[in-house]
């Protein structure tokens, strides 16, 4: 096929074409492929088709460069040689194993936190000692229990002497370039609780911009809390915590915000898939807490509310991209569109316009729900920072909503 005009040209011998490519790689490649090809009729000529399946015998390697140097990965439209991390990354994936489930035997039990990790849970349930091995956050060795990888990543006492770029940066730059830094954070406790900081960094640094009314001045959210949520924990959740060299990076900007993790996307996955919400987990230990936690509510779904939540805003769909060995989210904070609100929702910031608030029941009265189907209401408005909530927790009865912000001009 031409790449110019995309004109398939054919092959004007596809037997002796055909023999000669399995020929090729037979001798080429080990372990050995044996690929299915097809000749195709195509108008006047003929294609040959090749398909590849995926192979049990992972990772294959061109028999001249050797195992180590001669594995190479697809990466967008490049190749690029497999360092040994992605090597040994492959081979697990083979074996269906992910890295966070192996085991760590130069270690006891005693190297997690029980106390942080039942600290985790209790907004959820109270953690057993013999939950950590349901969890996969213990595992047998040997007849010992000893902590695995994600065990430690999330809980482990000396997590930075095993795992030193298990952490989060995150900083607010000056622009649309990183030339000048205004606000910098380094976050190196919990992973769990990186998370929630992440966020919160973001929300201080997340109002851009305002409308001016006759009367007062609205600020806006530049970004949808949800989509800053799902992306930092996303990027938690899949990094490839095997690789050296950079923590998980949360980088903002005048006109975007930039959520970047060590690691491609998991073999077999492409950007496409993840937009059509199909994932495959690499942390598997790390997936069950975090589910369990309710950080991630369905495999899969995370770039799919994270899309929603910013078109339904008026921002463009987030970037997805691999770059290097890194892969990075970047959501946009220049509307292309307006905000999407049924009635029901307009109603709701109608009420909320002035400055003294309201509770559920009585946005409930104003728009003649039931005050379950106004809260559901109030937590995609929430979600979307079209409003903000004040209480002490979600089963406040004194909570209020607040049109977000307001202030006077």
């Amino acid at each position: 096929m031409e790449d110019g005009d995309r004109h398939v040209r054919g092959v004007s011998e596809p037997l002796a074409l055909e023999e000669r490519l399995a020929s090729l790689l037979s001798d080429s490649i080990r372990p050995r492929l044996v690929p299915d090809l097809e000749i195709l009729p195509w108008r006047r000529t003929h294609v040959l088709a090749v398909a590849i399946h995926p192979s049990s015998s992972r990772p294959h390697h061109l028999e001249r460069e050797g195992t180590e140097a001669g594995v190479y990965v697809r990466v967008g439209s490049t190749n690029r040689r497999a360092d040994r991390e992605l090597i040994e990354e492959l081979k697990r994936f083979s074996r269906g194993e992910t890295f966070d489930e192996q085991a760590m035997p130069e270690f006891d039990s005693e190297v997690l936190d029980f106390r942080a990790a039942s600290e985790s849970f209790a907004p959820v349930r109270k953690l057993r000692r013999g939950d950590l091995e349901t969890l996969r956050l213990l595992t047998d060795h040997q007849g010992r229990k000893v902590p695995t990888v994600g065990g430690l990543l999330l809980f482990g006492r000396d997590r930075e002497r095993h795992f030193p770029d298990a952490w989060i940066q995150a900083g607010r730059f000056q622009g649309i370039d990183k030339s000048n830094i205004l606000d910098h954070v380094q976050l190196r406790g919990w992973l769990i609780d990186a998370i929630e900081s992440a966020v919160a960094f973001v929300s201080k640094h997340a109002l851009h911009g305002a409308e001016i009314g006759a009367v007062r001045r609205t600020e806006r959210w530049s970004l949808p809390p949800i989509a800053v949520r799902e992306a930092i924990i996303n990027a938690v959740t899949h990094a490839d915590y095997s690789q050296r060299g950079a923590p998980i990076r949360v980088s903002m900007f005048d006109d975007r915000l930039e959520v970047e993790s060590p690691g491609l996307l998991t073999f077999g996955l492409t950007v496409d898939d993840l937009r059509r919400g199909i994932s495959k987990l690499r942390n598997r230990v790390i997936g069950r807490v975090f589910h369990e936690l309710g950080l991630i509510e369905q495999w899969g779904s995370g770039i799919q509310r994270m899309t929603s939540a910013c078109t339904r805003s008026g921002l463009p769909e987030p970037g997805l991209e691999e770059i290097g060995t890194r892969f990075r989210v970047t959501l946009f904070t220049t509307r292309t569109g307006s905000t999407e609100l049924d009635p029901v929702e307009q109603a709701i910031l109608d009420i909320l316009t002035g400055d003294r608030g309201a509770s559920t029941s009585e946005i409930a009265r104003g728009i003649r729900l039931t005050p379950r189907a106004t809260r559901t209401r109030l937590v995609r408005l929430v979600e979307r920072g079209l409003v903000r909530e004040i209480g002490t927790s979600r089963q406040d009865p004194k909570r209020v909503y607040f049109r977000a912000s307001q202030g006077n001009s």
